[in-house]
């Protein structure tokens, strides 16, 4: 169960078209996140799967059956959103137990459901609380046990991350990859931030202005980006993409080389700059170099301890095995 696939699924406002032809399959059990920057129709293309928006042209089939104008009800998909959505004067049980109410089943197989939730999620301590007394993080998880209840085929998580703190952001991270561990079910996960993306996916959708730029697992994509605009997105900090003669040097539009893929040097090297910024972060240090000759500024990582300050020369060589080519259409070269 949680087999999904879009043929050819549109989606227009009005005139404006904001998904153009797309296809994708998703594989039961898999953990798919969409993943792009603001405005570019993944949150649209979740709320098409789950059918809270019409598909304006294509199909949607889970598990075989075409799903296109099934109400989202009837899908057997339950959704997560950003707002945790939860009742102020229930309790976190009453919460959790919500939707099976509403869909008249047996108090005894509510319970039962609700237990095995409240395990799963580490709420059984909570189940008498009520949301004001809980954290973010632990209203992110009853919002989440109120899907799990449904055992659904499929669960669909709308940035459900981005209303909590850095550290809670981690751990939810954690939870919600445990949860999936656990359940094996096929989950999908909408979400801006590739750090996200890159720790917590099975297979990843890059996404542009409606378009599917590339599909694939974190080290795929990290490793071989399709175009320049997947190899600028996914990684952490961005891939270097530089052009001008350096590039024509290796018979390319535009080369790229990851921060972690340049050796630096204070005496010798293939490029010479000048230290701009650096941000120790303790076991890391990332440096912004201000390369002789291009107006592009390299970023470094290099060890933690490394004392390099602003206005220091350096020189950098990359790894040749670690370039990455790219033509004047953007396209990876081979």
């Amino acid at each position: 169960m949680g087999r999904i696939s879009l043929n050819q699924v549109t989606k227009s406002f009005g005139d404006v078209n904001v998904i153009p032809p797309l296809d994708l399959d998703i594989n039961e059990g898999e953990f798919v996140v969409f993943v792009g920057p603001s405005g570019c129709g993944k949150s649209t293309l979740l709320r098409l799967i789950a059918g809270l928006e019409d598909v304006t042209s294509g199909e949607i089939r889970i598990d075989g059956q075409d799903a296109t104008m099934v109400p989202p009800a009837k899908r057997g998909l339950a959704m997560v959103f950003q707002s945790y959505a939860l009742y102020p004067h229930m309790s976190v049980a009453k919460n959790i137990a919500f939707p099976l109410r509403m869909a008249g089943m047996n108090k005894a197989e509510q319970d039962k459901r609700v237990a095995h939730a409240a395990k799963v999620l580490n709420l059984a301590d909570y189940l008498d609380r009520r949301p004001g007394q809980l954290s973010g993080g632990q209203r992110q998880r009853v919002a989440i046990g109120r899907a799990i209840v449904r055992e659904p085929a499929a669960f669909l998580f709308d940035e459900p991350l981005s209303n909590l703190d850095a550290a809670l952001r981690v751990n939810m991270r954690l939870e919600i990859s445990e949860l999936h561990n656990t359940l094996k079910t096929t989950m999908i996960y909408v979400t801006h931030d590739q750090v996200e993306a890159m720790t917590m996916a099975d297979k990843i959708v890059v996404l542009q202005a409606g378009r599917i730029e590339q599909v694939g697992s974190p080290m795929e994509l990290y490793r071989t980006p399709r175009n320049t605009f997947v190899a600028g997105f996914i990684g952490s900090p961005k891939m270097n993409l530089i052009e001008g003669p350096e590039a024509a040097r290796h018979d390319a539009h535009t080369i790229g080389i990851r921060p972690e893929h340049l050796a630096i040097s204070t005496t010798e090297g293939a490029w010479k700059g000048v230290v701009g910024v650096s941000e120790h972060l303790g076991s890391d240090t990332f440096l912004h170099v201000h390369q002789t000759g291009l107006a592009e500024t390299i970023t470094l990582r290099a060890p933690g301890e490394l004392e390099l300050r602003h206005g220091d020369t350096v020189y950098m060589t990359p790894e040749a095995d670690k370039l990455h080519r790219f033509g004047p259409d953007g396209l990876r070269l081979a």
